[in-house]
């Protein structure tokens, strides 16, 4: 059996894994690679491209950190491997991301270490106030990542397919784990902490989105 140290070391390398991810950390090889050619993007198309995706990337580094809390601490053995295996998926959205933004000439944000520590410590939390609570977060963190990502894919240039094909799959995991966790039995969140979760999700995007 693992001790408290032991738990806790693994998460260190988790975080840091996920922190300073590399392409090849995916499981599923990347939505952009079906399409073969592409229009050669301007400018200003490739600085919004790679905006978005440093976003999008950076809400793939808030969630891997909530499910490692969550999975953390809690009671049911089944719902820890729905935990975790959302976060496998979320793996691969984030070598997907930071492959694009590579391609892009462009960096991941310089504040994911912040938003993953805050992050698992909101998993954490979760975890601790119960199984049905913390699938009402997870379900929560889903539903605003869809929209941000609808959001992205109506701003994004039709010239830049690739971005595009990877926030549509995306976009389609992500229903997959918000549909998920409502199965499971996610308590619907008050009306207060959805507001405090979207606000801290405008800063996140605010920030990421130029640094």
């Amino acid at each position: 059996m693992n001790t408290i140290i032991d738990k806790l070391i693994l998460q260190v390398d988790y975080g840091l894994r996920t922190i300073c991810l590399t392409p090849s950390s995916s499981t599923r090889p990347s939505p952009a690679n079906a399409v073969s050619s592409q229009e050669s993007l301007n400018l200003n198309e490739s600085r919004l491209s790679a905006n978005l995706l440093r976003v999008d990337d950076a809400g793939e580094v808030s969630a891997q950190a909530l499910y490692q809390g969550q999975a953390l601490t809690t009671r049911s053995a089944d719902l820890k491997a729905t935990l975790l295996e959302a976060a496998e998926e979320e793996n691969d959205h984030l070598a997907w991301c930071q492959e694009r933004l590579y391609d892009l000439g462009a960096h991941r944000s310089y504040f994911n270490p912040l938003w993953y520590m805050g992050s698992f410590c909101l998993g954490v939390i979760a975890g601790l106030i119960g199984d049905r609570w913390s699938l009402g977060f997870l379900a929560e963190t889903e539903k605003q990542v869809v929209k941000h990502l609808e959001d992205h894919l109506a701003r994004l240039s039709n010239a830049d397919q690739k971005t595009r094909r990877v926030f549509e799959q995306m976009r389609e995991d992500e229903l997959k784990h918000a549909t998920t966790a409502i199965q499971y039995g996610a308590a619907d969140l008050p009306a207060p902490i959805q507001r405090l979760m979207k606000g801290m999700s405008k800063v996140m995007t605010t920030m990421s989105f130029y640094l």
